[in-house]
Protein backbone atom coordinates (compact mmCIF):
# COMPACT_ATOMS: atom_id res chain seq x y z
CA UNK A 1 0.00 0.00 0.00
CA UNK A 2 1.44 3.37 -1.05
CA UNK A 3 2.46 5.81 1.65
CA UNK A 4 0.09 8.80 2.00
CA UNK A 5 1.84 12.06 1.17
CA UNK A 6 0.76 15.56 2.11
CA UNK A 7 2.06 18.19 -0.31
CA UNK A 8 3.06 21.62 0.97
CA UNK A 9 3.47 24.33 -1.65
CA UNK A 10 6.30 26.64 -0.59
CA UNK A 11 6.79 27.30 3.14
CA UNK A 12 7.72 29.87 5.74
CA UNK A 13 10.88 29.83 7.88
CA UNK A 14 9.56 32.33 10.44
CA UNK A 15 5.95 31.24 10.32
CA UNK A 16 3.84 28.14 10.01
CA UNK A 17 6.04 26.00 7.75
CA UNK A 18 7.56 23.74 10.39
CA UNK A 19 4.25 23.55 12.25
CA UNK A 20 2.53 22.13 9.15
CA UNK A 21 5.34 19.62 8.56
CA UNK A 22 5.19 18.41 12.16
CA UNK A 23 1.38 18.23 12.20
CA UNK A 24 1.33 16.20 8.98
CA UNK A 25 3.76 13.69 10.50
CA UNK A 26 1.63 13.40 13.66
CA UNK A 27 -1.30 12.46 11.41
CA UNK A 28 0.73 9.68 9.85
CA UNK A 29 1.35 11.54 6.59
CA UNK A 30 4.60 11.99 4.69
CA UNK A 31 5.09 15.75 4.16
CA UNK A 32 6.72 16.81 0.89
CA UNK A 33 7.51 20.48 0.22
CA UNK A 34 7.53 21.75 -3.36
CA UNK A 35 9.35 25.06 -3.71
CA UNK A 36 11.09 27.17 -6.31
CA UNK A 37 13.96 27.36 -3.81
CA UNK A 38 13.67 24.79 -0.98
CA UNK A 39 16.99 25.96 0.55
CA UNK A 40 15.31 29.16 1.80
CA UNK A 41 13.39 27.10 4.39
CA UNK A 42 16.06 26.10 6.89
CA UNK A 43 13.74 23.78 8.86
CA UNK A 44 13.51 21.37 5.91
CA UNK A 45 17.19 20.47 6.02
CA UNK A 46 17.32 20.65 9.81
CA UNK A 47 14.46 18.16 10.17
CA UNK A 48 15.53 16.00 7.20
CA UNK A 49 12.26 16.66 5.37
CA UNK A 50 11.70 15.77 1.74
CA UNK A 51 11.72 18.79 -0.56
CA UNK A 52 11.63 19.11 -4.34
CA UNK A 53 12.70 22.10 -6.42
CA UNK A 54 10.02 23.05 -8.95
CA UNK A 55 8.74 26.36 -10.34
CA UNK A 56 5.69 26.96 -8.14
CA UNK A 57 4.54 29.77 -10.44
CA UNK A 58 4.09 27.21 -13.23
CA UNK A 59 0.88 25.22 -12.72
CA UNK A 60 1.69 22.84 -15.58
CA UNK A 61 5.09 22.04 -14.05
CA UNK A 62 3.41 21.38 -10.71
CA UNK A 63 0.85 19.06 -12.31
CA UNK A 64 3.67 17.07 -13.91
CA UNK A 65 5.49 16.83 -10.56
CA UNK A 66 2.31 15.77 -8.77
CA UNK A 67 1.71 13.10 -11.40
CA UNK A 68 5.26 11.82 -10.92
CA UNK A 69 4.83 11.73 -7.14
CA UNK A 70 1.55 9.90 -7.62
CA UNK A 71 3.47 6.96 -9.03
CA UNK A 72 5.13 6.46 -5.62
CA UNK A 73 2.71 7.97 -3.11
CA UNK A 74 -1.00 8.32 -2.52
CA UNK A 75 -1.47 12.11 -2.59
CA UNK A 76 -3.75 12.71 0.41
CA UNK A 77 -4.01 16.49 0.20
CA UNK A 78 -2.39 19.83 -0.54
CA UNK A 79 -1.82 23.03 1.41
CA UNK A 80 0.32 26.07 0.75
CA UNK A 81 1.59 29.30 2.22
CA UNK A 82 4.25 31.88 1.54
CA UNK A 83 5.45 34.99 3.32
CA UNK A 84 6.07 36.88 0.09
CA UNK A 85 3.72 35.53 -2.61
CA UNK A 86 0.06 35.01 -1.83
CA UNK A 87 -0.63 33.61 -5.33
CA UNK A 88 0.48 30.29 -3.82
CA UNK A 89 -2.96 29.91 -2.18
CA UNK A 90 -4.75 30.25 -5.53
CA UNK A 91 -2.37 27.70 -7.06
CA UNK A 92 -3.28 25.25 -4.28
CA UNK A 93 -6.94 25.66 -5.22
CA UNK A 94 -6.21 25.00 -8.90
CA UNK A 95 -4.23 21.86 -8.09
CA UNK A 96 -6.94 20.58 -5.77
CA UNK A 97 -9.52 21.04 -8.53
CA UNK A 98 -7.30 19.30 -11.09
CA UNK A 99 -6.63 16.27 -8.89
CA UNK A 100 -10.12 16.17 -7.33
CA UNK A 101 -8.85 16.84 -3.81
CA UNK A 102 -10.53 18.93 -1.07
CA UNK A 103 -9.48 22.55 -1.36
CA UNK A 104 -10.47 26.21 -1.69
CA UNK A 105 -12.18 27.76 -4.70
CA UNK A 106 -9.29 29.26 -6.74
CA UNK A 107 -11.49 31.98 -8.23
CA UNK A 108 -12.55 33.16 -4.76
CA UNK A 109 -8.93 33.10 -3.60
CA UNK A 110 -7.73 35.16 -6.57
CA UNK A 111 -10.52 37.71 -6.08
CA UNK A 112 -9.61 37.99 -2.42
CA UNK A 113 -5.89 38.45 -3.09
CA UNK A 114 -6.50 41.43 -5.34
CA UNK A 115 -7.30 43.99 -2.66
CA UNK A 116 -9.14 46.25 -5.12
CA UNK A 117 -11.43 43.42 -6.22
CA UNK A 118 -11.85 42.41 -2.58
CA UNK A 119 -12.87 45.98 -1.69
CA UNK A 120 -15.44 46.02 -4.51
CA UNK A 121 -17.02 42.74 -3.41
CA UNK A 122 -17.18 43.80 0.24
CA UNK A 123 -18.64 47.18 -0.71
CA UNK A 124 -21.27 45.58 -2.97
CA UNK A 125 -22.38 43.48 0.03
CA UNK A 126 -22.75 46.52 2.28
CA UNK A 127 -19.84 45.58 4.54
CA UNK A 128 -18.19 48.56 6.28
CA UNK A 129 -14.78 49.32 4.71
CA UNK A 130 -12.61 52.45 4.40
CA UNK A 131 -13.14 54.76 1.43
CA UNK A 132 -10.75 53.67 -1.33
CA UNK A 133 -9.49 54.48 -4.83
CA UNK A 134 -7.36 52.55 -7.32
CA UNK A 135 -4.27 54.35 -8.64
CA UNK A 136 -1.60 53.54 -11.23
CA UNK A 137 0.41 56.79 -11.30
CA UNK A 138 1.27 59.85 -9.25
CA UNK A 139 -1.63 61.91 -10.64
CA UNK A 140 -4.11 59.18 -9.68
CA UNK A 141 -2.66 58.98 -6.16
CA UNK A 142 -2.76 62.75 -5.63
CA UNK A 143 -6.35 63.11 -6.89
CA UNK A 144 -7.48 60.12 -4.84
CA UNK A 145 -5.90 61.53 -1.69
CA UNK A 146 -7.58 64.89 -2.35
CA UNK A 147 -10.98 63.19 -2.69
CA UNK A 148 -10.58 61.04 0.42
CA UNK A 149 -8.68 63.59 2.52
CA UNK A 150 -5.32 63.25 4.24
CA UNK A 151 -4.04 61.24 6.00
CA UNK A 152 -4.41 58.22 3.71
CA UNK A 153 -3.03 54.70 3.52
CA UNK A 154 -1.13 53.84 0.34
CA UNK A 155 -0.52 50.14 -0.26
CA UNK A 156 -0.07 47.64 -3.11
CA UNK A 157 -3.16 45.93 -4.46
CA UNK A 158 -1.41 42.57 -4.03
CA UNK A 159 0.87 41.76 -1.12
CA UNK A 160 1.13 40.61 2.49
CA UNK A 161 2.91 41.28 5.77
CA UNK A 162 2.34 45.07 5.55
CA UNK A 163 5.00 45.26 2.82
CA UNK A 164 4.63 48.58 1.01
CA UNK A 165 1.87 49.77 3.36
CA UNK A 166 2.38 53.33 4.63
CA UNK A 167 0.39 56.07 6.32
CA UNK A 168 0.88 59.29 4.35
CA UNK A 169 0.10 62.25 6.56
CA UNK A 170 0.98 65.08 4.20
CA UNK A 171 1.73 65.72 0.53
CA UNK A 172 5.48 65.19 0.98
CA UNK A 173 4.99 61.73 2.50
CA UNK A 174 2.45 60.94 -0.20
CA UNK A 175 4.83 61.89 -3.00
CA UNK A 176 7.78 60.07 -1.43
CA UNK A 177 5.97 56.80 -0.85
CA UNK A 178 4.25 56.88 -4.25
CA UNK A 179 7.61 57.37 -5.92
CA UNK A 180 8.95 54.40 -3.98
CA UNK A 181 5.98 52.20 -4.88
CA UNK A 182 5.63 53.11 -8.56
CA UNK A 183 9.16 54.23 -9.38
CA UNK A 184 10.79 50.81 -9.51
CA UNK A 185 11.97 50.30 -5.92
CA UNK A 186 9.07 48.15 -4.72
CA UNK A 187 9.19 44.56 -6.03
CA UNK A 188 6.01 43.80 -7.95
CA UNK A 189 4.84 40.36 -9.01
CA UNK A 190 2.00 41.91 -11.01
CA UNK A 191 1.29 45.20 -12.75
CA UNK A 192 2.09 48.16 -10.42
CA UNK A 193 -1.18 49.38 -8.90
CA UNK A 194 -1.83 50.85 -5.48
CA UNK A 195 -4.83 51.47 -3.29
CA UNK A 196 -5.31 54.86 -1.70
CA UNK A 197 -7.49 54.38 1.36
CA UNK A 198 -9.09 56.34 4.15
CA UNK A 199 -7.13 55.96 7.40
CA UNK A 200 -9.48 54.03 9.68
CA UNK A 201 -8.43 55.02 13.21
CA UNK A 202 -9.20 52.88 16.23
CA UNK A 203 -8.20 49.71 18.08
CA UNK A 204 -7.11 46.78 15.89
CA UNK A 205 -8.86 43.40 16.06
CA UNK A 206 -8.71 40.24 14.01
CA UNK A 207 -10.94 37.18 13.69
CA UNK A 208 -9.77 33.67 12.80
CA UNK A 209 -12.26 31.41 11.07
CA UNK A 210 -12.39 27.84 9.81
CA UNK A 211 -15.11 27.01 7.32
CA UNK A 212 -18.02 29.14 8.49
CA UNK A 213 -17.09 29.09 12.18
CA UNK A 214 -15.47 31.84 14.27
CA UNK A 215 -12.54 30.34 16.17
CA UNK A 216 -11.43 33.39 18.11
CA UNK A 217 -11.07 37.17 18.06
CA UNK A 218 -7.80 38.82 19.04
CA UNK A 219 -6.34 42.29 19.37
CA UNK A 220 -2.94 43.75 18.52
CA UNK A 221 -0.80 46.86 19.04
CA UNK A 222 1.34 48.41 16.34
CA UNK A 223 4.47 50.52 16.37
CA UNK A 224 4.49 54.24 15.58
CA UNK A 225 3.36 55.51 12.16
CA UNK A 226 3.93 55.75 9.28
CA UNK A 227 4.69 52.02 9.37
CA UNK A 228 2.49 49.14 10.51
CA UNK A 229 4.78 46.79 12.43
CA UNK A 230 2.91 44.64 14.96
CA UNK A 231 4.50 44.82 18.42
CA UNK A 232 2.11 42.72 20.53
CA UNK A 233 -1.04 40.62 20.20
CA UNK A 234 -3.50 38.96 22.58
CA UNK A 235 -6.30 36.44 22.25
CA UNK A 236 -9.09 36.60 23.22
CA UNK A 237 -9.55 40.34 22.84
CA UNK A 238 -11.21 42.10 25.81
CA UNK A 239 -14.61 42.72 24.19
CA UNK A 240 -18.14 43.11 25.45
CA UNK A 241 -20.66 40.53 24.27
CA UNK A 242 -22.12 43.12 21.87
CA UNK A 243 -18.71 44.01 20.41
CA UNK A 244 -17.85 40.33 19.98
CA UNK A 245 -21.15 39.66 18.24
CA UNK A 246 -20.72 42.62 15.86
CA UNK A 247 -17.22 41.52 14.82
CA UNK A 248 -18.37 37.91 14.41
CA UNK A 249 -21.36 38.96 12.28
CA UNK A 250 -19.24 41.13 9.98
CA UNK A 251 -16.63 38.34 9.71
CA UNK A 252 -19.20 35.82 8.51
CA UNK A 253 -20.60 38.41 6.09
CA UNK A 254 -17.10 38.81 4.63
CA UNK A 255 -16.80 35.07 4.04
CA UNK A 256 -20.14 35.03 2.20
CA UNK A 257 -19.32 38.12 0.13
CA UNK A 258 -15.97 36.72 -0.99
CA UNK A 259 -17.06 33.12 -1.52
CA UNK A 260 -14.84 31.84 1.27
CA UNK A 261 -16.31 28.96 3.21
CA UNK A 262 -13.63 26.31 2.97
CA UNK A 263 -10.63 26.07 5.29
CA UNK A 264 -9.06 28.87 7.33
CA UNK A 265 -9.37 32.62 6.87
CA UNK A 266 -8.43 35.74 8.82
CA UNK A 267 -10.30 39.06 8.89
CA UNK A 268 -8.69 42.27 10.16
CA UNK A 269 -10.60 45.25 11.60
CA UNK A 270 -10.28 48.68 13.07
CA UNK A 271 -12.97 49.67 15.57
CA UNK A 272 -13.92 53.18 14.50
CA UNK A 273 -16.82 55.51 15.26
CA UNK A 274 -18.79 53.36 12.82
CA UNK A 275 -17.96 50.19 14.74
CA UNK A 276 -15.89 47.38 13.14
CA UNK A 277 -14.48 48.44 9.74
CA UNK A 278 -12.88 45.70 7.64
CA UNK A 279 -9.26 46.43 6.75
CA UNK A 280 -8.43 43.16 5.02
CA UNK A 281 -9.56 39.58 4.52
CA UNK A 282 -6.92 36.87 4.12
CA UNK A 283 -8.10 33.52 2.70
CA UNK A 284 -5.65 31.59 4.84
CA UNK A 285 -4.59 30.97 8.40
CA UNK A 286 -2.78 33.93 9.91
CA UNK A 287 0.96 33.46 10.30
CA UNK A 288 2.82 32.50 13.46
CA UNK A 289 2.40 33.01 16.31
CA UNK A 290 -1.39 33.17 15.80
CA UNK A 291 -1.85 29.36 15.59
CA UNK A 292 0.16 28.90 18.81
CA UNK A 293 -1.91 31.59 20.56
CA UNK A 294 -5.18 29.92 19.53
CA UNK A 295 -3.97 26.55 20.76
CA UNK A 296 -2.82 27.99 24.09
CA UNK A 297 -6.03 30.00 24.54
CA UNK A 298 -8.56 27.37 23.51
CA UNK A 299 -6.76 24.04 23.00
CA UNK A 300 -7.59 24.10 19.28
CA UNK A 301 -4.77 23.11 16.91
CA UNK A 302 -5.92 24.89 13.74
CA UNK A 303 -3.00 23.65 11.66
CA UNK A 304 -3.83 20.01 12.39
CA UNK A 305 -7.53 20.67 11.76
CA UNK A 306 -6.69 22.42 8.47
CA UNK A 307 -4.75 19.36 7.33
CA UNK A 308 -7.68 17.14 8.28
CA UNK A 309 -9.99 19.27 6.11
CA UNK A 310 -7.47 19.12 3.25
CA UNK A 311 -7.33 15.30 3.34
CA UNK A 312 -11.08 14.93 3.68
CA UNK A 313 -11.14 13.71 7.27
CA UNK A 314 -13.43 14.77 10.12
CA UNK A 315 -12.23 17.87 11.94
CA UNK A 316 -12.88 19.16 15.46
CA UNK A 317 -13.04 22.79 16.63
CA UNK A 318 -14.36 22.26 20.16
CA UNK A 319 -12.74 24.48 22.78
CA UNK A 320 -11.03 22.52 25.54
CA UNK A 321 -10.27 25.43 27.86
CA UNK A 322 -10.26 29.23 27.95
CA UNK A 323 -7.01 31.03 28.76
CA UNK A 324 -5.39 34.32 27.83
CA UNK A 325 -2.52 33.93 25.34
CA UNK A 326 -0.32 36.80 24.20
CA UNK A 327 2.85 37.49 22.23
CA UNK A 328 5.43 40.23 22.06
CA UNK A 329 7.50 40.73 18.93
CA UNK A 330 11.14 41.70 19.28
CA UNK A 331 11.79 44.60 16.94
CA UNK A 332 15.17 46.11 16.13
CA UNK A 333 15.45 49.78 17.11
CA UNK A 334 17.99 50.61 14.41
CA UNK A 335 19.92 49.39 11.38
CA UNK A 336 23.21 47.58 11.70
CA UNK A 337 24.60 44.14 12.46
CA UNK A 338 23.08 42.06 15.26
CA UNK A 339 26.10 41.74 17.51
CA UNK A 340 24.57 39.56 20.18
CA UNK A 341 21.27 38.41 21.61
CA UNK A 342 21.14 36.75 25.02
CA UNK A 343 18.80 35.85 27.85
CA UNK A 344 16.67 33.36 25.96
CA UNK A 345 16.98 30.64 28.61
CA UNK A 346 16.09 33.06 31.41
CA UNK A 347 13.09 34.33 29.45
CA UNK A 348 11.89 30.79 28.72
CA UNK A 349 12.13 29.93 32.43
CA UNK A 350 9.63 32.63 33.44
CA UNK A 351 6.42 30.89 34.66
CA UNK A 352 3.74 31.15 32.01
CA UNK A 353 6.12 31.63 29.07
CA UNK A 354 5.36 29.09 26.35
CA UNK A 355 7.92 29.99 23.68
CA UNK A 356 10.94 32.20 23.10
CA UNK A 357 12.06 32.27 19.47
CA UNK A 358 14.81 34.24 17.72
CA UNK A 359 14.44 34.51 13.97
CA UNK A 360 18.00 35.53 13.14
CA UNK A 361 21.43 34.64 14.61
CA UNK A 362 24.16 37.07 15.74
CA UNK A 363 26.07 38.50 12.80
CA UNK A 364 22.95 39.05 10.70
CA UNK A 365 22.68 42.48 8.98
CA UNK A 366 19.50 44.35 9.91
CA UNK A 367 17.94 46.89 7.56
CA UNK A 368 14.51 47.92 8.76
CA UNK A 369 11.75 47.75 6.13
CA UNK A 370 8.77 49.02 8.11
CA UNK A 371 6.93 45.68 7.92
CA UNK A 372 7.00 42.15 9.40
CA UNK A 373 10.61 41.71 8.26
CA UNK A 374 11.67 44.02 11.12
CA UNK A 375 10.87 41.29 13.65
CA UNK A 376 13.89 39.53 15.10
CA UNK A 377 11.94 37.17 17.35
CA UNK A 378 8.92 36.70 19.60
CA UNK A 379 7.88 35.60 23.07
CA UNK A 380 4.59 33.86 23.85
CA UNK A 381 2.98 33.53 27.28
CA UNK A 382 -0.30 32.21 28.62
CA UNK A 383 -2.27 31.98 31.85
CA UNK A 384 -5.91 32.00 32.97
CA UNK A 385 -5.75 35.77 33.57
CA UNK A 386 -4.93 38.77 31.40
CA UNK A 387 -2.79 40.58 33.97
CA UNK A 388 -0.77 37.47 34.79
CA UNK A 389 -0.11 36.78 31.11
CA UNK A 390 1.09 40.32 30.45
CA UNK A 391 3.30 40.30 33.56
CA UNK A 392 4.95 37.06 32.41
CA UNK A 393 5.59 38.56 28.99
CA UNK A 394 7.14 41.69 30.48
CA UNK A 395 9.40 39.67 32.79
CA UNK A 396 10.55 37.59 29.82
CA UNK A 397 11.20 40.66 27.66
CA UNK A 398 13.19 42.25 30.49
CA UNK A 399 15.38 39.11 30.62
CA UNK A 400 16.57 39.63 27.04
CA UNK A 401 19.54 41.70 25.98
CA UNK A 402 20.71 42.38 22.45
CA UNK A 403 23.01 44.84 20.77
CA UNK A 404 23.18 46.14 17.21
CA UNK A 405 26.49 47.37 15.85
CA UNK A 406 26.24 50.20 13.29
CA UNK A 407 27.26 49.37 9.75
CA UNK A 408 30.85 50.36 8.93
Amino acid sequence: MAKRAFILLEGHSRGNGLLYVEAAERLGLHPITLSTNPAQYDYLAAEGMEAIAVDTDNVDALIREFSRLGETYEIAGIAGFSGHDESVYATVGKLCRHFDLPGPNPISIEQCHDKFTQRQLLSDSGIPIPAYRLAANMADVESSAAEIGLPVIVKPTVGSGSMGVRLCRDLDELAKHTTYMLGGQHKWRSSPRVLVEEFAEGPYYWADTMGDQIIGIGTADYGPPPHFVCRACTIPAPLTDDEHERIADVSLSCLRALGLGWGPAGIEFRWTKRGPVVIEVNPRLHGAPTPQLLQLAYGIDLITEHIKIAIGEKWELRRRHSHIAAARFLVADGNGILDSIAGGKQAAAVPGVAEVKFYIPPGTPIVRKGDYRDWIGHIIATSPWHTQTQEALQRAVDSLHWSIRPFP
